[in-house]
């Protein structure tokens, strides 16, 4: 498969504070392990600056005002461990449109999937506050410029980071063209993804949330994508598939609590892979949210990368049965999302 890659330096120039867990190094390093990657059907997509039009599609234009207000500013605080530096508003300016050129070259046949290597991450901006180490939600603004440029009408987005993308949620939490599915560790930031947050109005049961107890490895998280997720997609067909990458969940991590390794996130890659040929002609984008333990980090993103090429550097071997816990929480999650899709 062709896979395309969004790099840029310009990402390393949102600096954050001292020994904060979201550095520039975390995309320094993944960039230099990119070179060990056959170039062979690898597409590098130049990244863009989105417009204010596009980042309006998702955040209120006082927000945006106030986050270009800090260019050229040493350091403004806009939440407790989120921050900008001089560079931050162009930083995540190019962090959003990087995933829109994405978009653009694999609805154009460019390439067939990708992954935006982009920093600032997103999915914990709402609408007009910045907070979780984001700042412009980047998959948020790509869904809603596929409907609104693009015309696409239904678009699913997928989130396996540890932490509840509550940004993303309350971007479409009313919405039936878009489908929210996350998995996240619960209770843990923000809080926020319980089984009963399934939306509202049009939008009831669009909203797929799968709180996860401490500890799930990869049998644990496969069967979460198998026995809800797949059938999911199958209900909802979507003509594109999103996906929050964040690799917090990573068994050495030091934000985490979760102990899935790199050929979990691999075999998960298969999995949505599968989802997209199967719906979209294979259209899946990638968007990096966290992931902490740099090692892990890295050889994690290289595992994805691998499976998106069809040469995956590891094969799936289940360990044993999913635990009582995840097979509770997929019960509970089909529980509260069968009035409004049927068994499945």
């Amino acid at each position: 498969m062709s896979v395309g890659i969004v790099k840029d330096p310009l990402y390393l120039e949102h600096i954050t504070d001292d020994y904060h867990p979201e550095c520039p190094e975390r995309l320094s390093r993944i960039y230099s392990m990119l070179p060990s990657i056959d170039k062979t059907g690898i597409v590098y997509v130049a990244p863009r600056m989105a417009t204010h039009e596009e980042v309006a599609f998702v955040h209120d234009a006082q927000y945006i005002e106030r986050i270009s207000a800090t260019r050229g500013m040493a350091s403004v605080r806009l939440d407790p461990d989120t921050s900008a530096s001089p560079r931050t508003f162009e930083a995540a300016l190019l962090a959003a449109g990087g995933t829109l050129s994405l978009a653009d070259s694999i609805l154009s046949g460019g390439t067939e999937c990708g992954f935006a290597l982009v920093r600032p991450p997103g999915h914990h901006a709402e609408r007009s506050r910045a907070m979780g180490f984001c700042i412009f939600n980047n998959i948020a603004i790509a869904a809603r410029y596929l409907q609104r440029s693009k015309g696409l009408k239904k678009v699913l987005i997928v989130d396996f980071d540890l932490h509840h993308g509550n940004g993303t949620q309350h971007c479409f939490y009313s919405d039936p063209t878009v489908l929210y599915f996350s998995t996240h560790q619960f209770p843990y930031y923000p809080g926020t993804g319980w089984y009963e947050e399934t939306g509202e109005g049009e939008g009831k049961g669009y909203t797929a949330n799968v709180p996860l107890s401490y500890g799930m490895n990869d049998d644990d998280y496969l069967f979460v994508f198998r026995e809800v997720l797949v059938p999911l997609a199958d209900l909802f067909k979507p003509e594109m598939i999103l996906v929050s990458a964040g690799f917090d969940t990573h068994r050495d991590d030091p934000l985490g609590g979760m102990s899935v390794t790199e050929e979990g996130y691999s075999a998960m890659t298969g999995v949505l892979l599968d989802i997209a040929k199967k719906h979209c002609r294979g259209m899946a984008l990638f968007a990096l949210e966290g992931g902490y333990d740099l090692a892990g980090l890295v050889s994690s993103t290289k595992a994805v990368i691998m499976k998106m090429k069809g040469e995956p550097a590891f094969d799936y071997e289940g360990r044993g049965n999913p635990c009582r816990g995840v097979v509770d929480a997929v019960g509970n999650i089909k529980r509260v999302l069968g009035p409004y899709w049927g068994p499945f």
